[in-house]
């Protein structure tokens, strides 16, 4: 018999060692540590928290739209629908979210008469997570085997109803964990919305810091928020990902 050490005892053991090597490394630089100066500015961290985690769920739900409308109409054998989906994705894909953000905010936000920064950014984020949504819906569409097209379409239903009754359902299993990745992608991508004064936790911190002149201070607890958001997410991704590849082993040939 075989003895394997657990997983949580390897995680606690490497976390250990990685706060103690962090611990030690900023123990020899020279500065002076003082939390009181940023406790005293803790209800900013929490209202950019709150701010991250508002704009971040409004973005992963429309972005969850944007793609799944978008892979949809890529693989949906229309001509029109697909050379626009592909446009979608090749310009949201091919240009950076930061450029995005102040193309949408200083340029489509002023012809549409929108001038919230949240409202701005929300969309701009949701665009861009729709992009890389609408890949993941079309490969994982495109991964089901051809067979099963052939099957449904020669069984007299058409290319539509094939779609999304028959390949749709089975795409979705391989689908979904990639997708709940993407989300973790869209908290941390929020951060950039700070260029356009969202006071999200990135903004939140920035503030902190021009104020107390405290840097480690302002920006530790940052990274500490963002992974206390995005822990749950990545684990969750793990989880699907692991549950799916047991599923297709199990299943019988």
């Amino acid at each position: 018999m075989t003895w394997s050490t657990p997983r949580w005892l390897v995680r606690a053991v490497l976390l250990a060692s990685l706060t103690a090597g962090l611990w030690v490394a900023l123990s020899h630089i020279q500065y002076h540590w003082d939390w009181n100066a940023v406790w005293g500015y803790r209800d900013i961290f929490i209202a950019g928290l709150g701010m991250t985690v508002y704009v971040s769920a409004g973005a992963i739900v429309l972005g969850l739209f944007f793609g799944l409308a978008s892979g949809l109409a890529s693989v949906s054998g229309n001509v029109w629908l697909t050379e626009m989906a592909a446009l979608y994705v090749g310009a949201f894909r091919g240009t950076p979210l930061l450029v995005q953000i102040l193309i949408f905010y200083f340029c489509v936000g002023v012809v549409i008469h929108v001038d919230s920064p949240y409202v701005i950014g929300t969309v701009t984020l949701a665009f861009f997570s729709g992009a890389y949504i609408s890949e993941m819906v079309r490969a994982g569409v495109e991964s089901i085997d051809v067979g099963q097209w052939e099957t449904a379409l020669s069984s007299g239903l058409t290319h539509r109803q094939t779609l999304f009754y028959v390949i749709f359902p089975q795409a979705i299993r391989r689908i979904v964990p990639p997708v709940t990745g993407q989300f973790v992608s869209c908290i941390k991508d929020s951060s950039l919305l700070s260029v356009i004064s969202v006071r999200e936790l990135t903004k939140a911190a920035e503030v902190v810091n021009s104020t107390t002149y405290k840097t480690f201070e302002a920006y530790l607890p940052l990274a500490l928020l963002y992974l206390l958001l995005t822990w749950p997410l990545s684990h969750l991704t793990g989880r699907l990902e692991r549950g799916i590849r047991n599923g297709t082993k199990s299943r019988p040939r």
